[in-house]
């Protein structure tokens, strides 16, 4: 574990850009740009597109340490090059921002009111290969769409048993156990997922470090308590499906929580724009973002 990335992402000032997009997604992320299905013929020529997408967003001027503590990529991602460089030494030596990796393969079938992550076959020999290429932590989703405590209980239980193998990888684990937006039981299940959360956490070893990406809560400063665990080295906060204004609103009344946005970062921006004004529309969501975080 690099010790400068981990006192960096554990008091450093800024967020977590979602680049992390993946193979179900990426045709909806690529429309948002302005690049359609009649671009691209076969997923190479997709992550080819998203690749460079990704790549001028990283290397804009606006993408800085700055405002930026570290970005969430995408596997193929990670295998490809920025500038001669594998993008996450590429993300830590020129822009200083800590590079982590999206593991999961996407979410099983809803069952007890959530949906449990699919199995990931060859999950070993891809930490393995994260740790060459200097990645510092991983991200894995599950999402809750009920306040089921059967099924809140599976996902927790999963999330930790993952974050134990890749805590002895040698890399951070950021648990992100979703809770959807439009839930009519949003606050119970969030009451029920802090619980197992803590519970579970309190089992793990004094000297582990973990970080949790959850849907920002009902009541503000819901995770004041997990935020002060020795174990936990942020609380980081996903958009889902907020716009970037609503979920900044909302991220702003919650002090100590960080954003670690994917659609609201990349709202706004367009294959058609000029560079001018593809970093000025990045400057402005980059830093408006970066606002709602350290308030």
């Amino acid at each position: 574990m690099n010790e400068k990335q981990l006192t960096r992402m554990h008091i450093g000032k800024g967020f977590i850009a979602a680049l992390d997009q993946s193979g179900g997604s990426t045709p909806k992320a690529l429309a948002s740009y302005g690049i359609l299905a009649d671009a691209y013929t076969n997923d190479e020529e997709m992550f080819r597109l998203v690749h460079e997408m990704r790549t001028r967003i990283i290397t804009s001027p606006a993408f800085t340490s700055e405002h930026i503590l570290g970005a969430i990529l995408f596997e193929n991602t990670m295998d490809r090059k920025v500038a001669d460089q594998y993008t996450a030494d590429y993300l830590w030596n020129q822009k200083g921002i800590v590079p982590f990796l999206k593991i999961d393969k996407g979410l099983a079938d809803l069952s007890d009111g959530v949906q449990v992550m699919k199995p990931i076959p060859g999950l070993a020999e891809l930490l393995k290969a994260a740790v060459a290429k200097n990645v510092f932590g991983t991200k894995m989703r599950s999402l809750i769409k009920a306040a089921d405590p059967v099924g809140i209980k599976k996902v927790v239980a999963q999330q930790y048993e993952l974050a134990q193998q890749i805590l002895a990888a040698g890399l951070v684990p950021i648990i992100e156990p979703e809770v959807d937006i439009h839930s009519q039981d949003k606050e119970q299940s969030e009451q029920i997922l802090k619980t197992e959360l803590l519970i579970h956490l309190e089992k793990l070893p004094k000297d582990s470090k973990v970080i949790f990406k959850l849907s920002i809560p009902t009541h503000d400063d819901f995770y004041q308590e997990l935020m002060k665990d020795e174990r936990v080295v942020r609380v980081v906060a996903l958009s889902g499906g907020y716009s970037q204004a609503e979920a900044n609103e909302k991220l702003a009344h919650n002090h100590g929580l960080i954003a670690s946005f994917s659609r609201a970062l990349s709202q706004g921006l367009s294959a058609q724009q000029t560079e001018t004004e593809f970093d000025q529309m990045l400057q402005a969501s980059i830093q408006a973002i970066y606002t709602a975080s350290i308030s």
